[in-house]
C-alpha cells in the first residue's frame, strides 16, 4: 500500500470537511456533549458526497486503508463518520468489525457505522448477536441498531426468539436503549 496515496487522500478529505463546515451545527454538537475535540459540523449528506467522490478514484484496498486511517482519528467527528462510508464492505472482517464497534464513542457514530457499513458485511447477523450480549452500553446499542438495520433490509427475519430477546432487554434496559428497542419491536410487529 502506497502510504503517500493514503495520506494525500486523507489530506483532501480534511480539506473538503473544512469547506463544508457548519459552525451552528458544530456548536450545537459541542453543547450537547459530543466528545470529539475536532467538530466541523458537516452534514451527513455532505460527508456522503465527499466519500463517494473519493471512493470513485480508489481501488478497494486503498479505500480500506484510507478508511482505517480516518477511523483511527478518534478526535475528529467527521473522520469517524466518513470512515464507514468509504470502507468496502466485502473487505471488512468480523474481527475488524468488532474492533470498530468496541471503539464507538457516540450514538451518532454507532448509527452511521451500522447504516453505512456493518449491515452490508458478511456475518452481520452473527455480529449483532455478539454485540447485544456485551455489557458496555454503546456496544450493546450498536448491536441493537445493527439488528434494526438488518430487519429493515430483510437480512434477519423476525422470530419468537428474537422478540423474546428484545422484550427481555426492554424490560431491564437503560433509558438510552428504550426508543431503539421500541423501534425494533414495532418492526417485528410489521413483519
Amino acid at each position: 500500500m502506497d502510504t503517500n496515496i493514503v495520506q494525500e487522500n486523507i489530506k483532501g478529505i480534511r480539506k473538503e470537511f473544512f469547506a463544508f463546515r457548519n459552525g451552528i451545527v458544530a456548536d450545537k454538537l459541542r453543547k450537547a456533549g459530543d466528545p470529539h475535540t475536532m467538530i466541523m459540523g458537516c452534514l451527513l449528506v455532505d460527508m456522503t458526497a465527499i466519500a463517494r467522490r473519493i471512493a470513485e478514484g480508489l481501488d478497494e484496498n486503498t479505500r480500506a486503508a484510507v478508511s482505517q486511517e480516518l477511523w483511527n482519528d478518534t478526535h475528529s467527528r467527521e473522520c469517524r463518520l466518513a470512515a464507514p462510508m468509504l470502507y468496502p464492505a466485502p473487505l471488512m472482517t468480523a474481527h475488524e468489525a468488532l474492533q470498530w464497534c468496541s471503539s464507538v464513542e457516540t450514538v451518532e457514530v454507532a448509527d452511521n457505522l451500522c447504516h453505512k457499513l456493518l449491515r452490508h458485511i458478511d456475518g452481520s447477523d452473527a455480529l449483532f448477536r455478539q454485540l447485544i450480549a456485551d455489557d458496555k452500553p454503546l456496544i450493546k446499542y450498536t448491536g441493537y441498531r445493527l439488528l434494526l438495520n438488518l430487519l429493515l433490509t430483510g437480512k434477519v427475519q423476525p422470530s419468537a426468539s428474537l422478540r423474546a430477546i428484545v422484550e427481555h432487554e426492554a424490560a431491564q434496559s437503560q433509558q438510552s436503549l428504550t426508543g431503539l428497542l421500541n423501534d425494533i419491536l414495532e418492526e417485528l410487529d410489521c413483519r
